[in-house]
């Protein structure tokens, strides 16, 4: 993995190196809060050199000979799941000014999927390798822990639970089911769209998603990247698309001097890589039924 170093939490970091880090020693963790301290203070110096650097990102749209592309990726059922609630734009985005809210990255799956794409790829190619419509789902495990409970388990960190959603009438009758049923009522567990999302608030855009695809092509060697740009213009929309870390501080991304930004992951002054042993993400489903006896019904 790859950490940056000097943005919150110091806890965070100091519990990272103590439970997470392989063939490493904690020893004093005074060291480890000294070698944060260090990089949070280069952080009040960029401040000072960098300021306003994430404003001038370089964003471009996208030309005529892709946009056939971008209305398939428009089309595509989950596309139009994610990004149905905001006004959005296809574009090509500078790498090393998006604004980050997620300071380490799993550095050997960025190595994996920037083979994938090879070294000198067509427009088209990075154009689908940014905005994939099919997808190699990572592996993930089911696990029955009760007759109402289950547990469902993964490495990845995209990992995560849908809206709940119900079924009847047509959608119902596609299903085999064992007994005679007038609804289907199911949680669905799965992963992300995978698209390569960022976030638009004034003139700059925090990356949202795609976090290992956008490190690993600027591991190799690539200055942009397509990617879908939603815009927000308050509070209220942000709530609809950001993160849990953006929205307890929106104004540390989308307002200060100079914010974390990926270029960072690159800055050896910054950036530190260490093995670590894989989290795993769990996602528990426990099932409450109540049923009700039969109600008086008096007619007036």
């Amino acid at each position: 993995m790859v950490w940056i170093l000097g943005q919150p939490q110091l806890e965070n970091y100091l519990d990272f190196q103590t439970n997470k880090v392989i063939g490493g020693d904690p020893g004093d963790l005074r060291v480890h809060a000294a070698d944060w301290r260090a990089a949070n203070d280069l952080y009040y110096d960029l401040e000072q050199s960098e300021a306003g650097l994430p404003d001038t990102i370089d964003c471009t749209p996208v030309p005529p000979e892709l946009v056939p592309l971008a209305r398939e990726v428009e089309e595509h059922r989950w596309f139009k799941s994610s990004f149905a609630d905001l006004p959005y734009s296809f574009e090509r985005v500078e790498l090393d000014k998006l604004v980050i809210s997620q300071i380490q990255v799993e550095t050997g799956y960025a190595g994996q999927i920037a083979e994938a794409l090879g070294q000198e790829p067509s427009q088209e190619a990075l154009f689908g390798f940014c905005l994939p419509l099919e997808r190699q789902f990572p592996p993930y495990r089911v696990k029955r822990l009760g007759s109402t409970r289950y547990q469902f388990t993964s490495f990845s960190s995209d990992f995560r639970d849908h809206r709940p959603i119900l079924l009847t009438g047509e959608d119902l009758a596609a299903l085999t089911l064992a007994n005679p049923a007038t609804a289907f009522l199911g949680v669905p567990i799965g992963f992300g769209s995978n698209l390569l999302s960022g976030i638009r608030s004034g003139s700059r855009v925090l990356l949202q998603n795609g976090y290992h695809r956008a490190y690993a092509l600027r591991s190799a060697g690539f200055t942009h990247a397509w990617c879908v740009v939603e815009t927000v213009t308050r509070k209220d929309e942000l709530r609809l698309t950001a993160s849990e870390d953006v929205m307890a501080d929106p104004e540390f991304y989308f307002a200060a001097r100079r914010p974390p930004m990926l270029k960072d992951f690159f800055d050896p002054r910054l950036a530190r890589h260490f093995r670590a042993r894989r989290s795993e993400f769990v996602i528990d489903v426990e099932i409450s039924i109540r049923t009700s006896g039969a109600l008086e019904v008096t007619n007036t």
